[in-house]
């Protein structure tokens, strides 16, 4: 009885780490997103962390007969990364993002986490590239 006991319960913990594993940490997607850096902005009431939204070119329904802009909402974890688009607020970004199954409160609201610039182009029409 002892041991079925121990097996089950080594059983559960290791079907709950591989969970945790898979939903929180393990990277699901990674990609680039283009787009205008509408905000960025550090908030929380424990965990302080940078949110920031793009606004990419086009349109979606999200209703029948509403149309609304096309909007990628991220979270960043760099300080370094977080500097650098604070300074290129109003500038049209690319950006390298990972995409998780769910999110934590220390690493932001978001399931996507930008963790690097590709490019920037401001509305002098200067373009550099960035990392």
């Amino acid at each position: 009885m002892k041991r079925f006991l121990f097996l089950t319960a080594l059983v559960t913990v290791l079907a709950l780490a591989t969970f945790i594993y898979f939903h929180f940490y393990f990277v699901f997607g990674e990609g680039s997103k283009a787009g205008e850096l509408n905000l960025i902005v550090k908030k929380g009431f424990v965990w302080k962390t940078w949110e920031g939204r793009l606004i990419q070119t086009g349109y979606k329904a999200g209703a029948a007969g509403a149309f609304q802009s096309n909007e990628f909402e991220f979270s960043v974890v760099d300080e370094a990364v977080a500097a650098t688009l604070m300074t290129n607020s109003g500038a049209t970004l690319e950006v390298c993002y990972k995409e998780y199954l769910g999110t934590l409160p220390w690493r932001g609201m978001s399931k996507y986490v930008v963790t690097g610039i590709i490019s920037t182009s401001k509305a002098d029409g200067k373009t550099k590239g960035l990392q």
